[in-house]
């Protein structure tokens, strides 16, 4: 009897997850059409439930504003950037520590994500407004970044460097993981990215002072 009770309760709490899910992928599409309709600016909340089939109630019990439909899970991304790279090892490479936040990020890319990704990124692209808030939102991911590096012993430049670095392998490996056709884990996809920066950073620097910079700063290696 437990173990029928037990297997009841899996499949209402899966069954539940996959209702939310559902839920929050009608009111970003209906958010994401609205904005190109009418702009933000013009939207309401009540036009976005009203076009998702649900209420305004039910809106609020998944996003706390219209602005957060599109950039919600900002909150989560910066406590597990930080938190990733303060439980690095304490050898740790200045670098494996952004490699693990970037892993760490990947549970927030889900397949029902990658699907909504491109209209949202056509809708973030048509609109100042938007633009403006996710500069914001990739620089509290830098800070976070650095505030954690800083932790860990990282110099100041050292860490606002790196934290820097992190943000535009972070930025990269989104637009290649929420490309239409691609069938690859944002992990892959992340660990390559930085991979490319490293060789990028470590050619520029050997131009510009050859056995200098590529020797001294910790997120090159």
């Amino acid at each position: 009897m437990n173990a029928m009770s037990s297997q009841i309760r899996k499949y209402e709490m899966k069954a539940r997850a996959e209702k939310q899910a559902e839920t929050r992928r009608r009111i970003v599409e209906a958010t994401a059409a609205l904005h190109e309709e009418v702009g933000p600016a013009r939207t309401t909340v009540a036009e976005i439930a009203d076009r998702a089939g649900l209420t305004k109630s039910t809106f609020f019990r998944h996003f706390a504003d219209k602005r957060e439909v599109l950039f919600g899970g900002q909150d989560m991304l910066v406590q597990l950037f930080g938190a990733a790279i303060r439980a690095a090892p304490p050898a740790a490479t200045t670098a494996e520590c952004l490699a693990a936040a970037l892993e760490a990020a990947a549970v927030a890319f889900t397949p029902e994500r990658h699907d909504l990704a491109p209209q949202r990124r056509a809708v973030v692209a048509a609109n100042s407004e938007l633009q403006e808030r996710e500069l914001l939102k990739r620089a509290r991911l830098a800070a976070a970044m650095a505030d954690a590096l800083r932790a860990r012993g990282a110099d100041e430049v050292t860490a606002r460097l790196a934290a820097e670095v992190g943000v535009l392998a972070f930025s990269t490996a989104y637009g290649r993981w929420a490309a239409p056709d691609n069938r690859l884990p944002f992990t892959e996809i992340a660990r390559a990215a930085l991979r490319e920066l490293q060789t990028s950073a470590t050619t520029l620097s050997a131009v510009q002072d050859p056995g200098g910079l590529a020797g001294r700063t910790p997120f090159l290696r």
